[in-house]
């Protein structure tokens, strides 16, 4: 089916459904005349319309940015047409926002740039084959004619993803770094043969080129079941895992942007605005969860001293702002010696940091490295990591290149501490479709219920967020699992469809070994 042919079927589809006379004004109406399904049919239609119409616009905003250039001065499309940019044409045509306008020009660009000159598009014919003419001898074989990225606009125009997940993906996997060799041969000796340094650069850049598209090919086959968040999430991870030099530059970075602000405004109200570096945010975060949990749907409490502290949470009056501001000043008051109990209730605040032993050598060594906080797997940088271990213990879990634990704990009622942090490592948070919920926010579930046997090991059981462990037990839905395979979700009785594979997170499995990173000798991008 063509591209046209696709959006005339789903606009026939609504036709159908909606009723081929209906005004505009009549839809809100019609829609919901329609049974539930038929109501999911109308907004699965409807978007591929909008995902359709969203690509051309797309391609177009990309023409009207290369025949807008600040060389074309006042001939420019965009300036012919009184407008000083791209973007403000953009704009002005579309009636969205500047930030979503810019969204369009740069994902225009991309896809400009992604695509292949008509003349590399044919095939070579047999007397081009034996001329073997100058320009073939100057372009080596193997050098890519379209950036790692066509491969994103590709998949956009053919549907395969949405403009939000391609920019996602796009601006989360970042430029590649240069490669070593190019900058290595500005300082190579004068006896060195200039034609190995060449070929030694484009080799290298040749596999770092690889490495991206292979990112971006398997999280475009990913994004089917993945949020955009996600997939966002998943493209910095995935860049600094490939890319550790670069990811400790980015991270010191971010590091020398920490602030605090503090102002008073006309009215004498004393403000204040925080920019915080990686571990320090995670810092704030781990504090505020700890103590906020049970407000925002964390796991239910079996201890009766923690359940007491949950319920008298849970009926406070004050909004959770207002609880985050007071613990934050019980924190400020307190200082090193913060009584604990009094602040947190039965667990103390802290992050926890997952690394694999190849990292953490690396780290301990001095080479770079990254590793993932457990809760947002947002990477950090190698030293940082080894700071702190020299602070804090170390527990050692061995799993398989899918990230399954190999060592599994023992029958018991319930899940104990090491097993639930074995299930953090494992699965990232809640495995439910969709779902965003930190493994802090999660109860371990037995697939096979204790009560017909079933037993409290780590292969048998699965995180997920209290809501979804609710909705499965009370709405009919059961999850299994075949040995070591995907686990898999199936709808209640009567539920029209299918089984869904529940996959780990996306950062978990790439760090675990699904994409094995390109050598190391890479300088970061400018």
């Amino acid at each position: 089916m063509t591209f046209f042919s696709e959006m005339q079927a789903a606009l026939d589809a609504l036709r159908a459904a909606l009723g081929d006379d209906v005004d505009g004004v009549d839809v809100p109406s019609a829609v919901r005349g329609l049974a539930d399904d038929g109501v999911v049919s109308v907004i699965e239609h409807a978007t591929a319309l909008v995902r359709g119409a969203e690509s051309v616009r797309i391609a177009a905003s990309g023409t009207v940015a290369e025949r807008s250039t600040r060389d074309a001065g006042h001939d420019g499309l965009a300036q012919k047409r009184g407008h000083r940019s791209p973007v403000s044409l953009i704009q002005d045509l579309t009636g969205t926002t500047r930030a979503d306008a810019v969204k369009q020009v740069r994902l225009g660009e991309a896809l400009a740039a992604g695509m292949l000159p008509a003349a590399e598009d044919s095939p070579a014919t047999e007397a081009d084959a034996g001329t073997g003419s100058d320009t073939d001898a100057a372009e080596p074989a193997g050098v890519p004619s379209r950036p790692w990225h066509a491969v994103l606009g590709d998949a956009l125009m053919t549907g395969a993803l949405t403009s939000a997940q391609h920019d996602a993906i796009l601006r989360g996997l970042g430029e590649p770094p240069v490669p070593a060799a190019a900058a290595e041969a500005d300082s190579a000796a004068e006896d060195e043969p200039a034609v190995s340094a060449a070929d030694d650069t484009a080799s290298e850049a040749a596999g770092v080129r690889a490495a991206w598209e292979t990112a971006a090919v398997q999280l475009i086959g990913e994004a089917g079941v993945r949020t955009v968040e996600e997939l966002a999430s998943a493209a910095r991870a995935i860049r600094d895992l490939l890319d550790p030099t670069g990811a400790q530059q980015r991270f010191e970075q971010r590091f020398e942007a920490r602030s605090f602000r503090r102002w008073t405004d006309r009215d004498g109200i004393r403000h204040g605005s925080f920019t915080f570096d990686d571990e320090g945010g995670a810092w704030i975060e781990a504090i505020i969860d700890t103590a906020l949990r049970p407000r925002r749907g964390g796991p239910r409490f079996v201890d009766p001293d923690e359940k007491a502290r949950a319920e008298q949470l849970t009926t406070d009056p004050r909004s959770n702002d207002q609880l985050a501001y007071d613990l934050l000043l019980d924190v400020l008051r307190a200082g090193a010696l913060a009584d604990t109990d009094t602040v947190f209730g039965t667990r103390q605040a802290g992050i926890r940091i997952v690394t694999t032993t190849a990292a953490l050598d690396d780290a301990t060594t001095g080479r770079a490295a990254v590793a993932l906080l457990e809760d947002t797997d947002t990477t950090l940088p190698g030293w940082l990591v080894a700071r702190h271990t020299c602070d804090t213990t170390t527990r050692t879990i061995t799993l398989d290149p899918d990230g399954n634990p190999l060592d599994l704990g023992r029958e018991a009622r319930l899940f104990t501490p090491k097993q639930r942090l074995t299930l953090a490592i494992r699965d990232g948070g809640c495995r439910w479709t969709d779902c965003d919920r930190p493994a802090s926010y999660c109860e371990a579930h037995h697939i096979d219920p204790y009560s017909e046997g079933g037993r409290t090991d780590i292969d048998r059981g699965i995180l997920l967020c209290r809501w979804h462990h609710t909705q499965l037990h009370h709405g009919g839905w059961r999850i299994t699992r075949t040995h070591k395979e995907d686990f898999h979700l199936h709808p209640p009785q009567g539920h029209r469809s299918q089984p869904t594979a529940l996959p780990a997170r996306l950062t978990r499995r790439y760090a675990f070994g699904d994409l094995q990173p390109p050598p190391r000798r890479f300088h970061p991008a400018a």
